[in-house]
């Protein structure tokens, strides 16, 4: 029997670190198991499928991006933060001979380490960087607008940006191929409670119309428009680490030797804001700790023992002084009093559906819409 977390106390996943706190859709088997295990487990066995079918024709994948780019200076893009995976997936496409242009979103939130590890992956390996620098005063306000908002998922808007620069930068120099750094044995588990859809859009619009006050006139949007260019010009993403035998200990060794790589104190911490919206914003005010999925992701692809993982989120999620140095940094380049952002810290909850939101093309067309409906009751 499946029982959902509104029906008991306090649980914990028998086979990860995954609760129901903060998870309202958590569900447990009648052994305590969490969907979270069976949903990974089904997906690793379909995505195993899927790469060996893709293995199996690697090469020509490789062979394809070459002949596509012959004529090109770039046959690839890779997006680069300075972090694991992306550091990672530039050394191996480098290594496999493609000649790929590092792309890196700067924000303005970069973490000196970040900075340090671009500059080696550009140098060691001899790839150039082209860098998309946006208009701090727009993305601040953008940035503000979030926290007025008191939805979720404040990074939603980086995570956005990232995925319009790639392509707007594909369609600049003619590249039909984006080559991503997500990992999905290691990163497939995140409960959609705490996160938003990355894609849309219209949800960006809506809050930064209702909160902010200044026009985004550079922001990149991954609008309707840019879709549609990037479909006709045939641009394709490729999970090339999703090939690859990807194993965080071993791998970050790696990197130090070869690249004089420098690691960071927690996933995705290439951003100071980055650190603290995931070591004390999630934590204080939505009471979600991120480092569950994070583990938990290592505990079901075989690379953690539950036992260790429980020792490891143990540990506070912030050194203190640390914690203390980057809220009085955070505050300062938004301007932000302290008494505003521990008042904030108290508020409820808003979520993103409150405002608009992208709808599928069926959903915002109504003929399409009558259509979908009697196709439904046809079938």
């Amino acid at each position: 029997m499946i029982k959902s977390s509104v029906d008991i106390g306090y649980q914990q996943c028998a086979q990860s670190l995954m609760d129901n706190i903060a998870d309202p859709f958590i569900y447990f088997d009648e052994n305590g198991v969490s969907n979270y295990y069976y949903q990974y487990v089904e997906h690793a066995q379909q995505q195993n499928r899927i790469n060996e079918n893709i293995k199996k024709s690697f090469n020509d994948i490789i062979n394809q991006i070459e002949a596509q780019g012959k004529a090109n200076q770039y046959n690839c893009i890779i997006g680069v933060s300075g972090g694991f995976d992306s550091s990672l997936l530039a050394y191996k496409a480098k290594d496999i001979g493609l000649r790929p242009l590092l792309v890196h979103f700067d924000n303005g939130w970069n973490a000196v380490e970040s900075i340090l590890n671009i500059n080696n992956l550009t140098e060691k390996l001899q790839l150039d960087l082209y860098s998309v620098v946006v208009d701090w005063k727009e993305f601040k306000d953008l940035q503000f607008s979030y926290f007025k908002s008191g939805v979720v998922d404040i990074e939603a808007i980086t995570d956005h940006a990232i995925i319009a620069s790639l392509y707007q930068v594909a369609l600049k120099f003619g590249i039909k191929y984006i080559l991503s750094g997500s990992n999905a044995l290691t990163e497939f588990t995140l409960p959609n409670y705490w996160i938003w859809n990355k894609y849309d859009h219209i949800n960006i619009l809506d809050i930064h119309k209702r909160f902010g006050t200044i026009e985004l006139s550079t922001y990149p949007l991954y609008d309707r428009i840019l879709k549609k260019r990037v479909q006709f010009n045939g641009i394709k993403r490729i999970d090339l680490l999703n090939l690859l035998n990807v194993n965080p200990s071993e791998d970050k060794l790696f990197l130090k030797e070869k690249l004089n790589w420098i690691d960071f104190s927690g996933k995705h911490h290439e951003s100071v804001f980055t650190r603290f919206y995931q070591g004390y914003i999630l934590p204080q005010k939505f009471n979600i700790d991120k480092r569950k999925a994070h583990l938990s992701n290592l505990i079901f692809s075989g690379q953690l023992t539950k036992h260790k993982a429980i020792d490891m989120l143990a540990c506070p999620t912030y050194d203190p002084d640390q914690l203390k140095l980057d809220k009085s940094f955070v505050l300062t380049k938004l301007e932000l009093t302290e008494d505003w952002f521990d008042e904030w810290i108290k508020k409820d909850r808003v979520e993103h559906d409150v405002y608009r939101i992208e709808k599928s093309f069926w959903d915002s067309n109504f003929i399409l819409k009558r259509m979908k409906f009697l196709r439904n009751l046809i079938h």
